[in-house]
């Protein structure tokens, strides 16, 4: 009680001494002013690490920045964001999986899937836009050798690679050998016409060796060939129950046989004629003797040459019978201007050689 006592009776301090005791130098770190009492000199500045206060750290441009803001106001989150946030975290969950248990399908490496899977409707559709924009630029005449390829790639594609991988869900054997099949196929006239002319283009020729049906005829005849081509791998089996082997001999001799009769009869009629287009003379040589008119009859035997690899004869007979009608139409005219042009010696060729797309046929 006596030590409280005194404590409670303690002398204030000297009133000259208040005036130094205000809140702006007793609460700075920093303030070196001293307090002078009779027997102690204090400072306010710490003397000791361990008590000094630690200095105020600057926010520069490198420091790295906190994962969630520090005004995040959770208040403000909807229920929409949060539903559409979820959904596209699930979605990304879904894909990674996907991606997983097809890598680690024994199915998926077996049956080549990944030919279908990494080339998805989206890129077929891609294709099918790019060539129809490189074909407008070829008949404009201002399309590269790369678009001419890109406008050849793509009606390929469509025909021979599409159709089957969208009916079986995979793609092997003989879709993948006719779409280069094709390809060779489309691009003999560009090399002979290089092999003879030294370039890729067609060079300016009168006009009324052009002979073209009417332009619904050559739609018509464009849609009717590709539905041929789907009707074909709708009809044919399953890939992968097409027999191989010597089971195939006699259709690669026929890919033989039509691959010769295309790139022989644009060579022969090359030789008698002016940029492949204008004849100077009547072809009677190499595939001319069969029939007169091998080139739109190679084409026609490579369309069947398709669905017999597919194993699909009525779409054979559907796609032969296409053909017919619109070549032998064009036949037609261009045998008249044959006529017009060469008279008797063309008449002459026409009873010797009596068949226009098909020997002992039509």
């Amino acid at each position: 009680m006596g030590t409280t006592a005194r404590f409670l009776h303690l002398p204030s301090p000297p009133r000259p001494l208040l005036p130094l005791l205000r809140p702006s130098l007793a609460l700075s770190p920093k303030s070196s002013l001293p307090l002078r009492f009779p027997s102690l000199t204090l400072s306010l500045r710490p003397n000791h690490k361990h008590l000094a206060l630690p200095p105020p750290r600057a926010l520069s441009k490198t420091s790295s920045l906190p994962l969630l803001p520090l005004d995040l106001d959770l208040d403000r989150v909807t229920p929409l964001a949060v539903c559409k946030w979820s959904a596209v975290l699930a979605i990304a969950i879904a894909a990674v999986k996907k991606a997983v248990s097809l890598v680690l399908s024994p199915f998926f490496w077996t049956y080549f899937s990944w030919t279908w899977i990494f080339w998805p409707w989206i890129s077929a559709a891609a294709l099918a836009a790019y060539g129809l924009l490189c074909f407008r630029k070829h008949s404009l005449g201002r399309a590269s050798v790369l678009e001419q390829l890109a406008v050849v790639t793509a009606a390929v594609a469509w025909l021979t690679v599409v159709p089957p991988a969208h009916f079986n869900g995979f793609l092997e054997g003989w879709p993948v050998a006719l779409f280069f099949v094709y390809h060779y196929f489309f691009f003999f006239e560009s090399s002979v016409r290089r092999r003879l002319y030294g370039d890729l283009y067609a060079r300016p020729h009168d006009t009324k060796w052009d002979v073209r049906l009417p332009g619904p005829f050559q739609v018509g005849f464009a849609v009717l060939v590709l539905v041929g081509h789907w009707l074909a791998a709708y009809e044919g089996p399953a890939l992968h129950m097409i027999s191989g082997g010597w089971a195939n001999a006699g259709v690669w001799a026929l890919v033989a046989v039509t691959l010769f009769m295309r790139y022989h009869s644009v060579l022969y009629l090359a030789n008698y004629s002016e940029k492949v287009v204008v004849p100077t003379a009547v072809v009677q040589f190499g595939p001319y003797r069969w029939v007169r008119h091998p080139i739109y009859a190679s084409t026609m035997l490579l369309f069947a040459l398709h669905c017999i690899a597919l194993r699909a004869p009525l779409s054979l007979l559907f796609l032969v019978a296409v053909c017919l009608v619109y070549y032998g139409r064009k036949a037609e005219f261009e045998e008249a201007l044959m006529v017009e042009s060469f008279g008797e010696r063309y008449t002459e060729y026409m009873n010797k050689v009596r068949y226009r797309l098909i020997p002992f046929v039509y």
